[in-house]
Parts: structure tokens; sequence; C-alpha cells
């Protein structure tokens, strides 16, 4: 499904600019958009999290069944 795959790069994305954030107190999604309070650092921020909430239903889906092979 093509919403998985956005929410999983968007965790991804999120997961390497912490990762940098963690390692050497560089944060690019900031860097990038003009700071942590800039209006589009924060939707890239928002966006992270609902692409994790999305993806908690992951972990809960039957990938069993024939519909997703």
């Amino acid at each position: 499904m093509w919403i998985d795959k956005l929410a999983l790069t968007l965790l991804i994305i999120g997961g390497l600019n912490w990762g940098l954030v963690g390692i050497f107190s560089f944060d690019l999604v900031a860097w990038l958009f003009g700071g942590q309070g800039a209006v589009i650092s924060r939707i890239v921020y928002i966006l992270v999290a609902l692409s994790a909430a999305w993806c908690i239903s992951l972990l809960f889906r039957d990938t069993t069944s024939p519909e997703h092979a």
C-alpha cells in the first residue's frame, strides 16, 4: 500500500535525523528549512510523528493473507 511506504520513508528520514542529533548535535531538518521553529520544519516533524502513529498499525496487520503477497 502506498501510504505504508510513504510512512516508512518519513520514519527513516526522522530516524536518520534523530541519529544526527544524537551523534553530532546536528538537526538536518532544521538546518534545511530554517530552524526548528520554521513552519516547514514543524510540518516535517508533524508528518514524521503521524507516520509513526500510522506505522503502529503495521505491527498488528495480518500479512499472511493472499492480498498482501
